[in-house]
């Protein structure tokens, strides 16, 4: 077995590593939401400015058995990598994946990183090697999520008579680029992160050009956000990503400013999100932490129904 840096020039060499990590993670996880290939493919012929990548395969008898990723941020964070690490079941307990882990630290320390972290999934059904594994490498957990998981339609929840909804799909328009990106800013302030001791993400609008254009290459980005009416004021926001060619949707971040908060502008603005998708969309994934009470509630009143716990793992490798 030979551990190998990923071609990202070669399109058949992306296409086996996409194929052996989607086969190992979904033994394991019958509910995973994965990026599709399409999706992976941007990001590893298309560097980022803000983030390094790094693809490791181990390679047996001509054949990709285990895969890996490091991602290394460029802007914050500057001691701290992200990996993610999955073996085909067939291939397991040879050593297979402590290689890969050993050599993505090895990659992570030359660049100066001290901490590596990852997300371990659980399925509640089945759980896994995965976070056994990762304690074996010498991870402490740092912060759990749920993952959650909803069946459309869902029943809709109106807007309060104060707010006027705003959506788009894509690009933010200019006339709202600055309201946008203060809830965003906000978002990334507030997220729950729980031990974990990490530098908070500041969006300018040059970042969030960049995150635009380069999501819109494999994903639908649709977004509803409120806005008061008697001052024009932004109250929140919710994002929501649809895969090119898919039959799911990703809800991602969902804010209510706290001047704005008790008003329902969470359930509305998902609601409105999900009620203008295409009638081929058929479920929605998201993640909230326990101890995010409201947006938990709202999702589960939505619907919404946990299938796995995700937990945001870190190991010192100085």
């Amino acid at each position: 077995m030979e551990i190998q840096e990923l071609d990202t020039s070669d399109p058949a060499a992306l296409r086996a590593w996409h194929g052996a990590m989607e086969r190992a993670v979904r033994a394991d996880r019958p509910h995973a939401l994965l990026s599709t290939y399409a999706a992976f493919e941007v990001t590893a012929t298309a560097p980022s400015t803000y983030y390094a990548r790094t693809w490791l395969r181990a390679v047996e008898g001509g054949e990709v058995v285990g895969t890996a990723e490091l991602e290394l941020p460029l802007e914050e964070n500057l001691d701290v990598g992200w990996c993610e690490v999955a073996v085909l079941p067939d291939h397991r307990r040879r050593g297979t994946g402590r290689a890969l882990s050993d050599a993505v630290a090895e990659r992570a320390r030359r660049a100066g990183r001290t901490r590596l972290g990852a997300e371990v999934t659980v399925d509640l059904v089945v759980p896994g090697p995965g976070h056994a594994f990762a304690a074996a490498m010498g991870a402490e957990d740092k912060h759990r999520e749920d993952h959650l998981l909803a069946d459309l339609p869902v029943t809709p929840a109106p807007i309060d008579p104060a707010y006027d909804l705003v959506a788009w799909q894509g690009r933010c328009p200019d006339e709202h680029r600055a309201a946008y990106l203060a809830m965003r800013n906000q978002m990334n302030a507030d997220v729950p992160i729980g031990e974990l001791d990490l530098d908070v993400e500041v969006l300018d609008d040059a970042r969030l050009a960049s995150s635009e254009e380069r999501l819109m290459k494999a994903y639908d980005v649709r977004v509803a956000a409120a806005r008061r009416r008697s001052d024009g004021t932004f109250g929140g926001y919710s994002l929501l990503f649809v895969p090119h060619g898919s039959d799911l949707a990703w809800q991602d971040d969902t804010l209510v400013m706290p001047e704005h908060r008790g008003h329902r502008l969470g359930a509305a603005l998902k609601t409105a999100n999900y009620a203008a998708l295409p009638p081929r969309i058929r479920q929605v994934h998201t993640w909230t932490a326990p101890s995010n009470a409201a947006m938990h509630h709202t999702n589960t009143a939505l619907g919404f129904r946990v299938v796995e716990h995700v937990y945001e793992v870190e190991a010192v490798i100085a």
